[in-house]
């Protein structure tokens, strides 16, 4: 299938050529198992439609496929945000995530320092 790759971008990039279309819509409704091919596939086809000033939105989607998505860090490039499941659109955001906290640690005037424990070597 990845020999197929180049041959389906040069068959979008003529289909998409001179076209003045809005997003153009991507059934991956079938994909009964996806795998790093189909993700490589799909990053090829939003390039070639990013180039040309399209983009491509994703309908169908299986949870599989948005999780390797999400694994991978393409959930956003090749979907812009937007992930099409059946007919329900489910807007993305970036998860937001608590800012990690600078510790301080105080010392324990009855904890052993470095230095009283070189005796052990």
């Amino acid at each position: 299938m990845r020999d197929a790759i180049p041959a389906m971008c040069e068959r979008a990039r003529r289909l998409l050529e001179g076209c003045e279309a809005g997003p153009v819509a991507c059934d991956v409704g079938g994909l009964a198992e996806p795998d790093a091919i189909t993700i490589d596939a799909l990053a090829r086809l939003q390039l070639t439609a990013g180039r040309l000033g399209c983009r491509v939105e994703l309908r169908g989607a299986c949870g599989e496929l948005e999780d390797l998505l999400t694994l991978t860090g393409l959930l956003g490039v090749l979907t812009g945000g937007v992930l099409v499941s059946s007919a329900v659109e489910a807007w993305r955001e970036p998860e937001l995530r608590e800012q990690a906290l600078r510790v301080e640690e105080e010392a324990d005037p009855g904890d052993p320092t470095v230095g009283d424990l070189e005796d052990l070597q």
